[in-house]
């Protein structure tokens, strides 16, 4: 039955919780049918107030061996790093 279906990725945000984190896959016809099985997987247990499907052949992902090529145009931009700015003693937990 689901394996002729496309395969959509799942990410759930969880109460308190800012971003949306990857929580596994689903098999599903459509995005409303991705989303309802998504829901009865993933958050039985009220774990999640926001859910995303995507489906996996839209997910363009980096290789992880490419790394370093990847990522070295960013070792020049030093000054994105917030070391460099001095915080006010009224600001804590930053």
């Amino acid at each position: 039955m689901g394996n002729d279906w496309p395969l959509w990725e799942v990410f759930v945000r969880s109460r308190g919780g800012l971003d949306h984190r990857h929580a596994g896959s689903v098999h599903a016809s459509d995005a409303e049918m991705a989303l309802r099985h998504a829901r009865d997987t993933y958050t039985r247990r009220m774990e999640g107030v926001s859910l995303w499907v995507v489906r996996s052949q839209d997910i363009t992902a980096s290789d992880p061996a490419d790394n370093g090529p990847l990522f070295e145009p960013a070792r020049d931009k030093i000054y994105r790093h917030p070391s460099f700015y001095d915080l006010p003693d009224a600001v804590k937990h930053m």
